[in-house]
């Protein structure tokens, strides 16, 4: 297994979204997909604070609840890695050290543990000083209620300003880079953050991973989004560059007799810096092609295949 950038944090190749539950999966569709991911071998488990307050009815927080019932009735707790995030809560927006400390426990409470292994900013905060959002990181880990910090959304200069702060108050440095990141969408990971990510050995786990569904070859005429819960994140590939991409897939999957989502992880693992591409899971049926990417190595012509293709929609962008 690999471990996420310079922690103890070994983990399964793949990190399972749990931006669903409570969404477009209810607690026993769930709980039922959590179960499948960690009989195939999973047990990264990503989620936010703000999941999924989106949702007519909902107040934020109710991922993170069907996931501590989860690991309640199944006692597992010491045998996945939890990922959540903080800054998107209705109840405790942005990133000041009161916000991250209430938040904190909020999110410990619905998870039903002592610990976060893995804490996100989630979305960086431009009216909080940094230096108050890194101690507040810090003083987390310190009193041991988070194990590692991360970081999501934030620009190649505002997470190194965050490593700088870091190293120079002797706060906990953080081991993980979330960014908005596949095979359509490139930039601004490769040139900007990916070098900032190597220098300072952070793990990568990609979120958007098959771009709303696309790169699972679902999509290939307006018609097939009728009815799709993101088809509006989908929409903006189906042209003739988007199209291209589908088919340099399709030829590399064939090749493996593979899924397309399952080539377009494996793709992204094969990355530097990247240890999981995170995706999500609306029913147990959807695990099988996300779980194969551990098994599933592509040559370097196969990457370069897949790079080309996506250069040029990249380029048209």
């Amino acid at each position: 297994m690999p471990t996420i950038g310079s922690s103890d944090l070994d983990i399964f190749p793949l990190a399972l979204g749990g931006n669903t539950f409570g969404w477009t999966s209810d607690a026993a569709t769930s709980h039922a997909v959590l179960d499948a991911f960690t009989a195939g071998g999973g047990n990264f488990i990503d989620t936010a604070d703000g999941y999924s307050s989106w949702v007519p009815g909902n107040s934020g927080g109710e991922s993170e609840t069907i996931i501590g019932e989860w690991m309640r009735t199944r006692g597992n707790r010491d045998d996945v890695v939890i990922g959540t995030k903080v800054s998107q809560h209705p109840d405790f927006t942005g990133l000041s050290s009161f916000n991250i400390t209430a938040a904190s426990e909020a999110s410990l409470a619905r998870l039903g543990t002592d610990h976060i292994d893995l804490y996100y900013a989630h979305f960086d905060d431009a009216d909080t000083p940094l230096e108050e959002t890194v101690a507040a990181f810090d003083a987390l880990v310190t009193a041991g209620k988070i194990r590692y910090v991360g970081v999501s959304n934030y620009s190649a200069a505002r997470v190194q300003e965050w490593i700088d702060i870091a190293t120079r108050e002797g706060f906990a440095l953080p081991v993980a880079l979330q960014p908005h990141y596949n095979l359509v969408h490139r930039e601004p990971f490769e040139s900007d953050l990916a070098p900032v990510a190597a220098a300072h050995d952070l793990g990568v786990v990609p979120y958007f991973s098959l771009a709303s569904g696309f790169l699972t070859g679902k999509y290939r005429t307006a018609a097939d989004l009728e009815g799709a819960a993101r088809a509006g994140g989908v929409g903006g590939y189906l042209d003739e560059n988007g199209l291209a991409v589908i088919s340099a897939l399709d030829e590399v999957a064939a090749a493996h007799d593979a899924a397309l989502a399952t080539t377009a992880l494996a793709w992204l693992l094969a990355k530097p810096t990247v240890v999981a591409p995170l995706a999500s899971a609306r029913t147990v049926e959807q695990l099988p092609e996300l779980l194969a990417v551990a098994e599933l190595t592509l040559t370097d012509d196969e990457i370069a295949t897949l790079d080309a293709a996506s250069a040029a929609l990249s380029e048209a962008a």
